[in-house]
C-alpha cells in the first residue's frame, strides 16, 4: 500500500455493522476483543454516515487498529437519496428495474453505473468517509452488477437453474446504458440475440465499474486515505458471475471473498483461488488479502485455511465477520498471529 498505514507482515481484518444507539463503552470493548486476539484492522459498515463513522474512529484506533470505511457501492439498499430518483436504477435485460424489482432479494437495490446522476451520488459518498480524520480507506463492497450468476452452493436456495445469462439477471439496459454503447458501437445491445456472446457489450459494463473505482481512488488519495474493496474470489471468475475484472483497477488493496462453502469446495480451493488472484496482480500495487467466510470454518479449518491463503501469497486474511468469532476462533488466531509475524 502506498500511504502511511502500519507496516504488517501479515495482516487480520475483520468486518462489523455500526448502529448509532450501541454505547461507546461497547464498541470500546469490541475493539479491544479484536485488538488483543491478533486483529489489525475493522471493516465498519456505518451506511455511510460520516459522523458515526468520525465517533467510532479513535474507539478503535485507541485499541490498534487500522479503521476502514466499509459501504455498499453500486448496491445501495436504503438509500434516502436514491429513492427520490427511480430513473437511477439498473434496468433487467427483461426490461425491470431494480426500483421496484429487485433480483433474487428485497436488498438488492442496484444504481446504474453510467448514468452521470448515480455515478455522482455513489462518488459523493466516497468523499464523504474519506474526509473523515483517521480512516486508513475507504472500502468499496458490492462495486459490481448484481449476480449474472449465483456461486453454485446457493442456487437451491432460490430454487434456479442457471445454465446461462438469464434476462432478468442480466444488467443493465436502461436508456442511458444503451445510448452510451451505442455511441461507441453502432449497435443496439437490446437487439442481440445473444448479448452474452457480445464481448463489446460485455467489456463497456466492466469498464463502467472500472471507471468508478478508478474515480474512487483519486477522491481516496486526494484525502490522504487508501481504497480498498471487497471482490470476488478471483478476476476471472469474478468477470465471469458479477462484471467485475478487478485486477485491472486503480485500488490499493482487495479483499476477495474466497468463501468455499457457497461454492461447495474443498479448503484448498482458497489456496487456488488465492494464487490466482495474485497471479493477476504482478507487477501492480494491489495488495490481496483471502476473506473467509467464518461460519464455515470450525477453529481448526480456520488454521489450516489461513495457512493456505498465506502460503498461496495472500497478504492477510479478512474474517466475516466479528459477530461470528467464538473464543476458540480468537485463541487460534492469537496463537498464529504471533507465529507468521515472527
Amino acid at each position: 500500500m502506498t500511504t502511511d498505514s502500519k507496516q504488517i507482515s501479515f495482516k487480520f481484518w475483520t468486518w462489523i455493522t455500526a448502529n448509532a444507539d450501541r454505547t461507546d463503552i461497547s464498541y470500546a470493548e469490541e475493539f479491544q476483543k479484536y485488538g488483543q486476539n491478533g486483529f489489525d484492522a475493522v471493516l465498519i459498515n456505518t451506511g455511510t454516515d460520516p459522523k458515526l463513522l468520525e465517533r467510532l474512529v479513535p474507539l478503535a484506533v485507541e485499541h490498534g487498529l487500522e479503521v476502514h470505511a466499509w459501504m455498499f457501492t453500486t448496491n445501495r439498499p436504503g438509500d434516502e437519496v436514491a429513492e427520490q430518483h427511480p430513473e437511477w436504477y439498473a434496468v433487467s435485460r427483461e426490461g425491470k428495474s431494480c426500483y421496484d424489482n429487485p433480483p433474487y432479494v428485497g436488498y438488492y437495490k442496484w444504481l446504474c453505473p453510467t448514468r452521470k446522476e448515480s455515478r455522482a451520488h455513489i462518488l459523493s459518498l466516497v468523499e464523504s468517509l474519506a474526509e473523515v480524520d483517521g480512516v486508513t480507506s475507504v472500502h468499496l463492497d458490492y462495486i459490481r452488477y448484481s449476480d449474472v450468476f449465483l456461486p453454485i452452493g446457493l442456487l437451491p436456495k432460490y430454487d434456479l437453474v442457471q445454465n446461462t445469462e438469464l434476462p432478468e439477471f442480466d444488467f443493465c439496459y436502461c436508456d442511458v446504458c444503451v445510448n452510451e454503447f451505442e455511441k461507441i458501437h453502432h449497435k443496439n445491445p437490446k437487439d442481440f440475440e445473444h448479448p452474452e456472446i457480445d464481448m463489446e457489450w460485455k467489456n463497456f459494463r466492466l469498464n463502467r465499474i472500472k471507471s468508478i473505482v478508478d474515480e474512487a481512488y483519486d477522491i481516496a488519495h486526494s484525502n490522504g486515505k487508501l481504497l480498498t474493496s471487497a471482490v470476488f474470489p478471483y478476476p476471472e471468475m469474478a468477470d465471469h458471475m458479477v462484471r467485475q475484472r478487478w485486477d485491472k483497477w486503480k485500488v490499493d488493496a482487495v479483499l476477495p471473498m474466497t468463501y468455499h462453502g457457497f461454492y461447495n469446495e474443498e479448503l484448498d480451493w482458497i489456496g487456488y483461488a488465492t494464487k490466482q488472484g495474485v497471479q493477476d496482480l504482478v507487477g501492480k500495487q494491489t495488495e490481496l488479502h483471502t476473506g473467509l467466510y467464518l461460519p464455515d470454518l470450525n477453529p481448526e479449518q480456520l488454521k489450516n485455511a489461513i495457512l493456505i491463503a498465506q502460503q498461496n501469497g495472500a497478504k492477510g486474511v479478512s474474517l466475516f465477520d466479528g459477530n461470528t468469532l467464538t473464543d476458540k476462533h480468537l485463541r487460534v488466531l492469537k496463537t498464529l498471529k504471533k507465529e507468521l509475524n515472527q
